[in-house]
């Protein structure tokens, strides 16, 4: 049997007196499609940081004491080969004033830092990754003329150009309007597709969760429920997650 993509063992994370994570236990299998769901303040960006080893960077009030073990692709996140995994940040990192066009953000996912200048090579590796986000379009337009959904799209294409195993993604449909996230999940699912990749996905949408992901994760500091969309939605785990479940969510709670 293949290693699973992430295993973290009875991890936690505290920030000072501020308890973000405890004693977390996940196996993710390879090729799995993971939604993350919760309220805010549970812990969930903090998840993907420690997966990305980032964790000792999110400073709060007090020292960050780490517990546990986390394993990436059979690796400790911060010994993990370069392009192994791809992140899509919720809030970005470029400013939209900056003049630099969608083709040089997705190169600078290519060479980890910015291009001053593109290669010929560079351009159409970029270009041939924007073509499969749908976003080809956008290569030689300006960051502050993109809107949400065409940010969206060049930062995926940014983060798949290496071809990663591992795609994080933080609120990837922030943003993007009914038609952009349709195609935001085509185009997800279409990579996974083509490569085998493990895919987790925070995200508040809940339908979401239910029609794309192969499993579904109910954090809130601790994990409250992991399974199939089928079993982890229902009433019980998001009323622990997130307190009393309003009817607006009885559709797809099936009226458990």
């Amino acid at each position: 049997m293949t290693a699973p993509a992430v295993e973290i063992e009875r991890y936690s994370v505290r920030f000072g007196e501020f308890q973000a994570l405890h004693e977390v236990c996940l196996s993710v299998p390879e090729g799995a499609f993971v939604a993350i769901v919760g309220p805010n303040g549970a812990g969930k960006s903090t998840l993907l940081k420690a997966l990305l080893g980032l964790e000792h960077g999110l400073l709060r009030d007090g020292p960050t004491r780490i517990a546990g073990s986390i394993q990436v692709l059979g690796h400790p996140p911060r010994e993990v080969p370069p392009g192994w995994v791809g992140y899509v940040p919720q809030v970005k990192g470029f400013d939209r004033s900056f003049p630099a066009l969608a083709l040089e953000v997705v190169v600078s996912g290519l060479r980890r830092h910015w291009p001053f200048f593109v290669s010929p090579e560079e351009r159409r590796r970029a270009s041939e990754v924007l073509d499969k986000v749908g976003a080809l379009h956008l290569a030689n337009r300006r960051l502050g003329r993109l809107s949400g959904g065409e940010l969206q799209r060049v930062y995926l294409a940014r983060s798949l150009i290496r071809r990663p195993r591992l795609l994080l993604l933080d609120e990837p449909a922030t943003g993007v309007d009914v038609v952009g996230e349709a195609d935001l999940y085509r185009h997800l699912e279409a990579y996974q597709a083509e490569s085998g990749a493990t895919i987790l996905m925070i995200t508040h949408d809940w339908e979401a969760a239910q029609h794309h992901a192969s499993a579904v994760l109910v954090l809130n500091r601790r994990v409250i429920g992991y399974g199939s969309p089928e079993k982890v939605l229902c009433h019980e785990c998001l009323s622990q997650a997130f307190g009393h479940v309003g009817h607006a969510h009885q559709v797809i709670l099936g009226g458990r």
